[in-house]
């Protein structure tokens, strides 16, 4: 870069600085910052509050499973209960530890025993040691002296379906080996039915509480963007129907606060490098479009190979075909074909039917079971995102990119 390109970029940043800005603090709106207090989720609040305060009587806790979609207050309340807890624990000197795991982070059993070993100061490596071994050491350390330990899982139910249940049966009958010490489990999950994958005996053991999170609707998702706008905007940046806007669209996606937040914070952005002084209707509108193409994208792009080709397939039909419904014959053909093209390994009709339901649970195509009578029964399918678009996502996965010129062909399909 030379100087005077130097100077230009330095001259961007300084107008960009210069500028009437709209946000007083963005991060509020972020799904990390926990505020002190959360509208609408005081029941919950009271309810685990009820059941940790033993251990500020040097008690076990019972276990609790807390259930809710995402974006319903779990993390945030479990982070504010135990924050509360720990600073009351110190001023009644009181021995107490909340140990946080994120399971979409942590996701095996070796992985969890080791980080919790080493919170307690035992030097584990990454991988090497017999997981007996681990577990061992995390124990040892823990029972050094009496203590109340609170370990909570969040995302359990992604721990269980990577990696069993094994972690949570060692864990769920620990206290019977300790002697001082006392362990209390907490497991987050956005999936109401993962116990369904539990050994009994850990199912019993984990669920001796359970609190369930419902969904926000639009009033309670508008007192949480009132609450956190105060905070993020600076005065008379935001036109009145914003907030209702934001948060109806948020209750459609089964109230989800965490979108609510995003959609504010996005539209907030956008009108900022529009030049715009306030947040308006439309630039919610627009934020909505760009976050769900962002979504979209993210998605595709992490798509493995085999369902990127399936969805390529469903993308040039679309294209080509103003006629009738696709079924699942005709994308199968159409995948046979580019699998050709690429020399890649051709799947049963089956997998492909598979593939197919996991891309309709992602959003990204409809596709609706039907019966033929006595030709049996299939899937009809439609795109449910913007072709192009997806198709050039698609094109940047260099083992697909030899497939750019495929013609959107119909006709061609059934080979």
């Amino acid at each position: 870069m030379n100087s005077a390109e130097d100077k230009s970029l330095d001259n961007i940043f300084q107008n960009l600085l210069s500028m009437k800005g709209i946000f007083q603090n963005r991060e509020v709106l972020r799904s990390s910052y926990t505020p002190d207090y959360l509208p609408h989720r005081m029941d919950q609040i009271n309810a685990v509050a009820e059941i940790l305060v033993s251990a500020l009587r040097g008690e076990s806790p019972s276990n609790i499973l807390i259930y809710g979609k995402t974006g319903t207050g779990k993390t945030a309340t479990l982070e504010s209960v135990s924050k509360k807890l720990m600073d009351l624990a110190e001023k009644m000197n009181v021995e107490c530890r909340v140990l946080f795991i994120n399971c979409e982070r942590i996701d095996t059993q070796y992985r969890i025993l080791a980080h919790l070993a080493r919170h307690y100061n035992r030097e584990v490596p990454i991988t090497g040691w017999p997981t007996d071994q681990v577990f061992n050491e995390f124990r040892d350390a823990l029972d050094k002296k009496e203590q109340v330990a609170i370990i909570i899982l969040d995302e359990i139910d992604n721990l269980v379906k990577k990696s069993g249940d094994d972690i949570l049966y060692n864990l769920s009958r620990i206290n019977s080996d300790l002697k001082k010490a006392k362990v209390s489990i907490i497991g987050i999950s956005n999936d109401l039915t993962f116990t369904d994958y539990l050994d009994p005996r850990v199912k019993s053991s984990l669920g001796e509480e359970e609190i369930i999170f419902p969904p926000y609707n639009a009033l309670q998702l508008s007192d949480i963007l009132e609450q956190r706008s105060k905070m993020a905007f600076k005065e008379n940046t935001l036109e009145p129907s914003v907030i209702p806007l934001c948060s109806a669209f948020a209750a459609q996606e089964h109230g989800d606060a965490r979108k609510a937040l995003d959609l504010l914070r996005v539209s907030g952005e956008i009108a900022e490098r529009s030049r715009d002084s306030v947040v308006k209707e439309e630039h919610v509108r627009r934020a909505r479009e760009k976050i769900e193409q962002d979504r979209i994208t993210e998605v595709v792009r992490t798509l493995p190979t085999q369902s990127k080709l399936v969805l390529y397939s469903i993308v040039l039909l679309d294209k080509g075909n103003d006629t009738h419904e696709l079924n699942t014959g005709d994308v199968y053909n159409v995948y046979r074909r580019l699998c050709r093209m690429i020399d890649s390994d051709v799947l049963t009709q089956r997998r492909v039917t598979d593939l197919i339901s996991e891309l309709d649970m992602l959003g990204i195509v409809n596709a609706t079971v039907v019966s033929k009578g006595r030709y049996g029964r299939t899937k009809e399918i439609a795109l449910s995102v913007p072709a192009e678009s997806t198709r050039k996502v698609l094109l940047d996965d260099y083992r697909l990119r030899s497939l750019k010129d495929s013609k959107p062909f119909y006709n061609q399909q059934r080979l």
